[in-house]
Order: structure tokens, then C-alpha cells, then sequence
């Protein structure tokens, strides 16, 4: 121990079996590394291993608990990645952060859960979501965080500042700075197959922002409503009626929008997700992405949210609707599926009779976005960490996706899940009649979090569970459904219906 800082504890005294009472034969098969994070993580959390802490050496720890030592080391690199943990060198691997503790109950603490899982959700209701503790998160939407390449970030951004004159600290451009949106049309041409110029492409904070932009316009245009899938986001659709825009519903069935219905309905605009629509995870068909064609070359508009199509496991790639109708799509895309929410950069690309006035808004709500961060993305795209940092993640994202078809399948009898060629989400589905909003509230109770398929329909339909596996371990993954399983065993079979609770195999569409 280093006797010199006494705030340093020598942890690695009580090893093997004493330390943190581990067990090896708990973790899943294969999920070695996962497991021995997530139990380091939880007790990081808690307290059983404060900041300032040392963990024990791999090669120590490694030994007593009889597993390789290549499993200890990814699971301490899990942490550091975190940010939890980093290598001090000599001094060993110190605990450096703690997760953030859920707030105290009471006026400024966690929103109560009835301000979660209300009547109706209401335009806070994701700010409430986010911010309800619980020991499991399955939201939706999110990937896998603890991949973020930090150190690639870093390098970037010492490469940007040391190259950076002090005239390109001023005010930029508000479309965006000329190597992001060069390398953003490199991108979309190499992996979506969009041929656009870099002055088509206008970068904004992020798809949410590209929604209040395109709202603004189109109203400008005598545009009152837009057309949404159903079921469907309910956070676009929320960000398009606070912009004053009408979003009746078009069902979405196996093959995607009703273009029928689309027609039927007399709308001039449509917001998709054809390449992986949201939540049900299925693609726009072959005819189906025809009749929409022939709809938008009648006067339809096409808002194509592209959210996280580049994140497939088995199937091949869905070319993007703009690929084939660039003068009646309006793309948008982001970087919150491939690296991090939080950097809140996306783009957009629209017809170039939108684009001035788009611009225009852009300019108007911000002056356009950081050019540090800009130029840092823009060096990792061009440089190919961008396209690593993708390979790195579709591989962690397939075996967690994996983990929680095998845990449906054991927990959730009955269960049809769909969506599972791609993506960061599952939806499912039950053959039953109950509240999925009861269901989530239940399921939060117990301290996991996941959306209610009925928050994103309009209409009545099947209840279900939209479930994220991004940004969650295998075990909590597996731990997660159980607890599903358990709240729906628990509760009275009168309400949620005996099929249920009875044995059958896994069904799991084909979408």
C-alpha cells in the first residue's frame, strides 16, 4: 500500500472468494468479462468500493477467482472506458468516479412514478423517464456508452487545436463547418448510398433539432401536418406538435408504412423510418418503397429519419430512401447512435427548394453548432476511427441483442419479439389483454426500466415492451428480463391473461 496517500486503500488484500464475495460459477456462459464488470460497476455504486480504492492486479485476482486473466483485463477496461476506474500505473487500477447517485426523495429528488407512467404521457415525460432511478435500464435508443473511444476523441481534439488558427475560433458558418459536412457526405455516400454534395449537407444538434427546423419551414410552406408512422415515435411526434404541426397516424404493418392509407389521408408530408422503423423494427418493403415513389413524385414530401441504420447484425443494407428521390426526401441522421447522445451533433439534407430557408432557421435558433467538436468528428470520420469505433460496437450490440432474445425466451413464454435483425432495441408483444403502461410501472417498482409499446401508438393495439440492449450488460440484460418475467407471473393471471404464464416456444418475427 502506498503509505504516502491515505486516501488510497490496499483492496487487494481480500481477493478470491472474500473479495466482494464473487463467485465465477454466477456468470452466464461466455459472459465472464461482462458479469465481473457489472458486479465491479454495482459495487463501485454502492459504496463497497469508494474513490480511492485500489482494485486488485489482474494477475492476482485473475488466480484466485480461476479464470484467465484476458477476462479480468476487459473487464477493467470496461470500467476505465467508463470512467470509473483508470491505471495509475505502479499504483495500480484506482477507483476514480463513482456512478451518480439516485437524488433523495422529496420535492428535489427522482419524479414520483406516477409522474412517469401517468394517464397520458406528457411532453415531460421522457425527463421524467430519464431520470426515475432504478438498478436496470432497458430504455430504448441508446448505445453502448461505456464504447465511447475517449482516447481517440482525445487524440482527435489535440490534433483540431494544435492545427486550429485563432480565426476559426470566431463564429462559423451555420450550416455547419466545411470538414464535417464533407466528411458527413463521404459517410452517407460509402454506407448509405447517398451521392450529395457537401453543401447540401446542414449539421444541426442532433435529428431532434432537424424535426423543429423542418417543422418551421414546412409551416412556411402552408404545411399543417405531418403524416407519422403508427406505431411510431412518440418522441417525434412530440417535438412536431410543439411546433404547431397535426401528426394523424398511418398504420404500419408488416411491410411497413400503409401507403394506402397515406394516400387516403390526403397528406402532403410523412415522417418515416423505413430502414428500421420505429419501434416495430421492420423494413419498408420492395412494392411498398415503389407506391411511396410514385406518392412523393405526385407532390408528398418524405421526412426520412435514418436513426440507426448503419447498426445491422443479419440482413443486408437498406439502401436510404434519399438515395432514390433526393428532390422529395428530407434526410436526417445523427451521431447519438453511433457514439454518444450527448454530443448532440446530426445532419440534415432537404430538396433545394427547402434548403435557404432552412439555413435561415438554423442560423435563427443558434448561430449553428460548436465548431471544436465539428472538426474533432470530422477527423474521425475522415481518419476511419469512426468506421472502426462501428465494427467495435455492432459486435458488442449483437451479443447483447442475443442475451436478450435468450432471456425472452426464458423469462417471457409466449413472447413475440420483433425487430431483431437491427437496431438497439427489441419491441415485444403479448397475445393478451392488460395495460403495458401497468406492466412498466410494475417492472420500474422493482427497479428496471422500459418504455410501454403503447406510449408510441395512437391507436389501440397489442400490448408490448419496447426494450433497449445498447447500453446494458449481458447480465443486467438477462437479470432485467427476469425481473420482467417475475412481475408478470406475479400479478393475477384474471388481468393479465393465463396465455401469458403459458409454456410455448419463443416466437420472433421475421421483421
Amino acid at each position: 500500500m502506498n503509505r504516502s496517500n491515505p486516501d488510497v486503500h490496499d483492496w487487494a488484500i481480500t481477493i478470491g472468494s472474500d473479495f466482494l464475495q464473487l463467485t465465477p460459477d454466477d456468470a452466464p456462459p461466455g459472459g465472464l468479462s461482462d458479469w465481473l464488470a457489472g458486479r465491479l460497476r454495482f459495487a463501485i455504486s454502492d459504496g463497497r468500493l469508494p474513490v480511492g480504492s485500489r482494485l486488485p492486479a489482474t494477475r492476482v485476482l485473475a488466480g484466485e477467482l480461476r479464470v484467465s486473466r484476458g477476462v479480468v483485463t476487459e473487464a477493467y477496461q470496461r470500467l476505465v472506458e467508463e470512467g470509473h476506474v483508470a491505471g495509475r500505473g505502479r499504483a495500480g487500477t484506482i477507483v476514480v468516479a463513482a456512478p451518480a447517485a439516485p437524488a433523495p426523495p422529496g420535492p428535489a429528488g427522482p419524479p414520483p412514478q406516477s409522474a412517469v407512467f401517468g394517464a397520458a404521457p406528457g411532453p415531460d415525460v421522457f425527463d421524467a423517464f430519464r431520470a426515475a432511478p432504478c438498478r436496470i435500464d432497458l430504455s430504448p435508443g441508446v448505445p453502448d456508452l461505456g464504447a465511447f473511444p475517449r482516447a481517440a476523441w482525445l487524440r482527435a481534439e489535440r490534433a483540431v487545436l494544435s492545427e486550429l488558427s485563432a480565426a476559426d475560433l470566431g463564429y462559423g458558418n451555420p450550416a455547419g463547418a466545411p470538414a464535417l459536412r464533407a466528411a458527413v457526405a463521404d459517410w452517407l455516400a460509402r454506407f448509405r448510398g447517398i451521392s450529395a454534395d457537401p453543401g447540401d449537407v446542414v449539421i444541426v444538434s442532433g435529428v431532434a433539432q432537424a424535426l423543429a427546423l423542418l417543422a418551421q419551414v414546412l409551416r412556411q410552406d402552408g404545411i399543417t401536418e405531418v403524416a407519422v408512422e403508427d406505431p411510431g415515435s412518440l418522441g417525434a411526434r412530440q417535438h412536431l406538435r410543439y411546433w404547431q404541426l397535426d401528426t394523424p397516424p398511418i398504420p404500419v404493418d408488416a411491410e411497413g408504412v400503409r401507403v394506402d392509407e397515406l394516400r387516403a389521408r390526403g397528406a402532403r408530408a410523412v415522417l418515416l423510418t423505413p430502414a428500421h422503423q420505429f419501434p416495430t423494427g421492420v423494413v419498408l418493403g420492395g412494392e411498398r418503397r415503389r407506391e411511396l415513389v410514385e406518392w412523393a413524385r405526385g407532390g408528398g414530401l418524405v421526412i426520412e429519419d435514418d436513426y440507426d441504420a448503419e447498426h445491422r447484425y443479419d440482413r443486408a443494407p437498406v439502401p436510404a430512401l434519399r438515395s432514390v428521390l433526393p428532390d422529395r426526401v428530407c434526410y436526417t441522421g445523427s451521431v447519438s447512435k453511433l457514439l454518444a447522445p450527448a454530443l448532440r451533433v446530426g445532419w440534415v439534407l432537404v430538396p433545394p427548394a427547402y434548403r435557404e430557408a432552412l439555413v435561415a432557421a438554423k442560423r435563427n435558433a443558434d448561430l449553428g453548432n460548436p465548431v471544436l467538436a465539428q472538426l474533432v468528428l470530422a477527423r474521425l470520420m475522415g481518419s476511419g476511427e469512426l468506421e472502426r469505433q462501428l465494427r467495435l460496437v455492432r459486435r458488442r450490440h449483437r451479443r447483447r441483442r442475443d442475451a436478450m432474445i435468450e432471456a425472452i425466451e426464458e423469462h417471457l413464454p409466449g413472447a413475440v419479439v420483433h425487430g431483431a435483425a437491427a437496431g438497439l432495441h427489441l419491441m415485444v408483444t403479448f397475445d393478451a389483454d392488460f395495460s403495458d403502461v401497468d406492466l412498466a410501472a410494475a417492472a420500474l417498482a422493482r427497479g428496471v426500466k422500459a418504455q410501454p409499446l403503447s406510449w408510441h401508438g395512437q391507436r389501440p393495439q397489442r400490448p408490448g415492451l419496447v426494450l433497449g440492449y445498447g447500453a446494458t450488460a449481458r447480465t443486467d440484460i438477462a437479470d432485467g428480463v427476469a425481473i420482467l418475467g417475475g412481475v408478470l407471473r406475479d400479478v393475477d393471471r384474471r388481468k393479465f391473461g393465463a396465455r401469458l404464464t403459458t409454456e410455448r416456444p419463443l416466437a420472433v418475427s421475421s421483421e
